[in-house]
This record gives structure tokens, sequence and C-alpha cells, in this order.
């Protein structure tokens, strides 16, 4: 009969704790700060497509910038502490790979409107460069970097509230794109405003 009991009461906590869980992050939702289950192959799919839209918006923005720093890039005056172009290949690839793993951890405890501010910030990333690179505007440019730095913000902290690692690993990339927000600046300045 005590072991009954005792079933039942461990039975009944998990029973809550599902309720508790469900409750607080919306459906399918794990609230923050407990572990999450390990991952299904639909899992390590969504984990996969996620980084590779990233690195599928840093390809495309690879391609429309290969051209024009070999011709219009360099005529720029350039404010001090701009690196060498070979640094932003391996930033920005890893910056892409951990907002899409940010994401994930997002997506797996059922943060939709996070996801959503996350999209969004990703779609404002993707246009910075064609305004940038493509149309050789840096005033416009700075608009738009302003305008994804706000975005990048927002998202580390929503991300941050959802899953603490996953605000963490967008905090490389809110710091990169407060020094790209300063190079752009500079650029418009020192190239006639």
């Amino acid at each position: 009969m005590d072991t009954h009991i005792s079933r039942t009461k461990k039975e009944g906590r998990a029973f809550r704790h599902i309720d508790s869980s469900s409750n607080e992050s919306g459906p399918g939702g794990t609230p923050p700060g407990t572990r999450l289950p390990a991952a299904s192959p639909r899992a390590w799919a969504m984990l996969a497509g996620l980084v590779g839209l990233c690195l599928l918006v840093g390809a495309v923005n690879g391609i429309i910038t290969a051209y024009n720093v070999r011709t219009w890039y360099p005529t720029l005056a350039r404010p001090p502490g701009t690196p060498p172009n070979w640094v932003f290949a391996p930033v920005w690839t890893t910056l892409y790979v951990l907002m899409g793993i940010a994401a994930w951890r997002v997506w797996r405890r059922g943060d939709y409107e996070a996801l959503r501010l996350w999209g969004w910030q990703l779609l404002v990333n993707a246009f910075w460069t064609p305004v940038f690179f493509a149309v050789h505007s840096p005033g416009m440019a700075l608009v738009v970097i302003l305008g994804l730095l706000l975005l990048v913000a927002l998202t580390a902290y929503t991300f941050a509230r959802a899953d603490r690692l996953a605000g963490l690993m967008f905090v490389p990339y809110l710091g990169w794109v407060c020094y790209a927000t300063y190079l752009n600046a500079g650029f418009w300045w020192l190239n006639g405003g």
C-alpha cells in the first residue's frame, strides 16, 4: 500500500510538472531553466535547417560582396579600426552558425514569438549587404544596420528569457553588429556623407 501511494505521488508530481511546462511556455513549450529532452531526428533536421538558412543568407551576401570588394570597396576611405577583408568571412560564418543554434534552442522551448523576431532580424541582416555593396549606399546601409542593431538586441533579450544559452549565443553577434555599425557610419562620414 505504501508503495502504491508513493508511486501515485510521484506520478502526480510528474503530471503537475508536465501541466506547468505547457502552461508557462505555450503548446509544446518547455519552461526556461528546465533541461531540454534529448533531440529527436525531427529536432536534428530543424537544427540543420535553421543553421543552413543562416549560412544561405551568408553565402548570398558573400556572392554580392565578392565583386564589389575588388572594385568599389577599395576606392573608399576607411575608418580607423577597419579589419582586413579576410576577417569578415570566418567571423560571419561563426555568427551565422551561432544564430542558427540559438534559434534551434528557442524553437525547442516552443517560444514562437521569439523566433518570429529572429526571422525579422535575419531578413534585415540579409538586406544590409546589397544596400551597402550592390547599391553603393553607405547612408542607406546605415539606416538598415541601425534597424538591425535594434532587432538583434531585442532578439538577444527575448532569447535569453526563453533559454539563457541561446541569449548568450547572440552576444557575439550583438557585439559585431555594434562594431559594424561604427564601421558603416565611418564609411558614410568619410566618403561624402
